[in-house]
Formats: structure tokens, C-alpha cells, sequence
């Protein structure tokens, strides 16, 4: 198997405690490079046992064996790096939210397309096969016509002085760093086209980001999108699909390496209830994924419409707090 050659564009803190290590133990991927803005990044290659270690990000771009990028940055520098990195030639694997704007994440897309490279927003938990298997019950009629989609994530985010996520010129709040996990899964699942946005904030009052969002995402067919997110809450990171004839739930969706990597579904109708146990490293798997898309070659257009949509129904939320309005969203644009 072909071992595609990465390289790290910044040392924070998901690409040490995270990427690194699943590179490490993915089976066609090595970590060969890694860049920050100064001399710190030469102790954190010592710790990784990363040979090469650059002073600046462009440096790393420069590095002709380098073939993949993952930039971890915060939200707002995203679009920046992901088109040095394409104009460099680098396949890219870009942290979420990928884009701010849906002409941010039109304009990367396009970029990568001109220089011939692949383009992937990092949502790992995808990969976990637990949602291959809610797609199956679903497809075999278990749970009979989908009609809702519930989600939530939250965490007790406590030290939040100076950090990025209280940031809103980074693109910072609870919306945007957990509830996109809980939109796109509402995309991935079901795949369906969002019609109209309704959500409500409590806001923090010196940082005026959201640090809870509640909401409803219409979807095309009539079904509906639940969501909620916080900053204030106990650990969760679940989803629940409900049909005519019975419900699909999933308590470990967007974070199972919180639990070994172990995934849960719970299945439940008039007659019976039962579980399924579903396993996966998320990480590794995604950087097994993007590999061996850029070893073997491959389509990642799927990824791209569930980026688009994810970014299309986070503005539309975006706005209906602003203005305290449902939001439509219409083709293209809101």
C-alpha cells in the first residue's frame, strides 16, 4: 500500500492530541512535516518525532515531498491557507468548520479544482461505520418513514478567557464549533435539502457569541431538524432519528473515541427494543479515508454537497438569531 506523506500546518492542540497520533497509526500514512510560527514547533516535532520542523507555514508549503496538509488553524484563517496550500500543489484536509461563507468555501473548492487537488472538511466522526449501519435499518424499513431528526452536543466549557471559541471575529460559539457536528450529521443521515431555519441564543454578554443555540431545520418531504448546542451543558454528543414505526438513537455519534472508539445504537418499536455495538478509531479512519483518495484517486463531490449544505444552514441560523426571524433559504443563496 501506498504510504502518502502528510504534513502539519500549525501545532495545535487536535493535531498533537489527535491527527498526529492517528497518522501514526493509520496504514498508509506518515507524518513527515510539521510548521508553527517560531521556534516552538522544533520541541513539539522532538515530542512527536516528527524529522522535519519549519518556522513558518509557507516553509512547509515549499517542502516538495510533503503531498497532504492538514490545517488545524482557527475558523477565520481557513480559507488563507487551504488556497496557499492548492496554489502549492498540496491535497488538503481542512479542520470544521471549513469555510465561514458559503463564497469562502466556493472559491477554495474552485482553487483546488484549477491546481488539480483534493479539498476535505475534517469531520471525523463520519467515519465511524455506526452511521453506516443507522443508514441500513433505515433503508431495510425498521423504523418505517423517517419523520425527525433530534441532535445535541454539549459540553461544560469551562477557562474560556482568551480561548478561540469565545472569539466571534474567529468565527467563534457554540454553533459553529459543535453544532456544525449535529447540521451535517442531519445531512450525512438523512440527505436532504434544508428549507427553512429557526433558532434562539443565549448569548455571552462580553464576548457576544452564542454558548447555547436551539433550533428547528425544516428539510424537504416535510421532515424536521431538532438541534441543540451549548457551551453550559453536561457531555453529550447524540442523535435520534424518529420514524413511523420506531426510532433510531445514537449516543456516542460525533465523539466515540471518548469511549474506545465504541459506538452505540439503540433501536426501539412497539414490540422490542435492542442494541447494537459498533466500533472505529474515527480518526484513523479518516486519515486512511483521505489517503487513499489522494494514493488510488476517487470522487469527494459527496463531501463537498454536505460542506455546502452544513455551511448554507449554520449561516441561515446565524441570521435567525440576528434577527430573530425564520430564515428561507432559497437555491443557492439565503
Amino acid at each position: 500500500m501506498d504510504t502518502v506523506k502528510w504534513g502539519i500546518l500549525s501545532t495545535a492542540d487536535i493535531a498533537q492530541t489527535q491527527l498526529i497520533p492517528a497518522i501514526g497509526r493509520a496504514s498508509n500514512a506518515e507524518v513527515i512535516a510539521i510548521a508553527s510560527r517560531g521556534p516552538k514547533v522544533h520541541e513539539v516535532a522532538k515530542i512527536h518525532h516528527i524529522k522535519r520542523a519549519y518556522e513558518t507555514y509557507e516553509e512547509l508549503l515549499q517542502d516538495k515531498d510533503i503531498q497532504v496538509i492538514y490545517i488545524p488553524l482557527p475558523n477565520d484563517m481557513h480559507k488563507e491557507w487551504v488556497v496557499k496550500a492548492a496554489l502549492a500543489g498540496k491535497h488538503i484536509l481542512c479542520e470544521k468548520p471549513i469555510a465561514l461563507s458559503e463564497e469562502d468555501l466556493e472559491e477554495m473548492l474552485t482553487v483546488c479544482i484549477e491546481n488539480n487537488v483534493y479539498l476535505m472538511e475534517a469531520f471525523m466522526y463520519q467515519f465511524h461505520p455506526q452511521h453506516r449501519r443507522v443508514k441500513e435499518i433505515i433503508e431495510a424499513g425498521e423504523i418505517g418513514e423517517v419523520k425527525l431528526y433530534k441532535s445535541s452536543h454539549s459540553f461544560d466549557f469551562t477557562n474560556r478567557e482568551g480561548n478561540i471559541r469565545m472569539d466571534a471575529s474567529k468565527g467563534g460559539g457554540a454553533l459553529w464549533d459543535v453544532g456544525c457536528y449535529s447540521v451535517h450529521a442531519m445531512n450525512l443521515i438523512l440527505n436532504l435539502e434544508p428549507k427553512k431555519v429557526t433558532f434562539s441564543a443565549i448569548t455571552d454578554p462580553k464576548a457576544q457569541v452564542d454558548v447555547s443555540a436551539f433550533g428547528t431545520v425544516q428539510l424537504e418531504q416535510n421532515i424536521y431538524g431538532l438541534i441543540d448546542c451549548s457551551f453550559d451543558m453536561t457531555d453529550r454528543n447524540e442523535y435520534e432519528i424518529i420514524g413511523t414505526k420506531g426510532t433510531i438513537k445514537v449516543k456516542y455519534a460525533f465523539r466515540p473515541d471518548h469511549v474506545s472508539g465504541n459506538g452505540q445504537i439503540i433501536i426501539t418499536n412497539k414490540l422490542l427494543e435492542r442494541k447494537e455495538q459498533v466500533s472505529g478509531d474515527i480518526y484513523k479512519l479518516e486519515v486512511e479515508f483521505f489517503s487513499n483518495i489522494v494514493a488510488k484517486g476517487g470522487s469527494l463531490e459527496e463531501h463537498h454537497k454536505h460542506s455546502k449544505r452544513n455551511v448554507k444552514v449554520l449561516l441561515a441560523a446565524q441570521a435567525s438569531l440576528k434577527e430573530n426571524r425564520e430564515i428561507e433559504i432559497n437555491g443557492d443563496n439565503l
